[in-house]
């Protein structure tokens, strides 16, 4: 076996086993909240050796024991950034009125089919959905609807409900 390799074994184990002897010598330094005065006895002057500590009275209380154990889930995640604020909402109750609208005309429901003119009397047909009217001028269809007039070009009816008049266009006369 090669020397070098031997003498690094050698040194290896021998460090490992000072540092493993060496810890059972070793204690840790325990914080105090306690703060100790040591005070050196007049007309002798005081002997500092190396390694030497103070001499702590037997009346003095023990220091408590702290728990250095972790608290909570070691890998849990963090993070670094601010918790979020959310903003606080308070609802305020509104009365609404709700606005009356005024009624509006509704588009009439008819079409010009046509007409019959005789020299007594002339007579229009309309057609709603699949029903036709045989319509003079004021005539009332279906309680809604009265006609106000009949010309060449245009019929004039008045919506009942709200009394309000509209026409229908009918074409030429030629």
């Amino acid at each position: 076996m090669n020397t070098k390799r031997v003498v690094g074994w050698a040194g290896f184990f021998a460090v490992a086993a000072a540092l493993t002897w060496g810890a059972g010598y070793l204690q840790p330094v325990e914080e105090s909240d306690d703060q100790l005065a040591v005070a050196a006895p007049t007309g002798k002057k005081p002997s500092i050796l190396r390694g030497d500590l103070p001499a702590v009275s037997t009346t003095a209380k023990a220091a408590p024991i702290r728990d250095l154990s972790p608290v909570g889930d070691l890998f849990s995640a963090h993070s670094w950034k601010a918790a979020a604020v959310l903003a606080t909402v308070i609802e305020q109750p509104v009365a609404v009125t709700p606005a009356e609208q005024a009624p509006t005309l509704p588009p009439i429901p008819f079409q010009f089919v046509g007409r019959l003119d005789d020299r007594r009397d002339l007579q229009v047909f309309l057609q709603d959905g699949e029903k036709l009217y045989v319509v003079r001028k004021g005539d009332v269809i279906d309680n809604t609807w009265r006609i106000e007039g009949i010309s060449d070009v245009e019929l004039s009816f008045v919506y009942l409900p709200l009394h309000l008049s509209q026409t229908l266009s009918v074409g030429s006369s030629q």
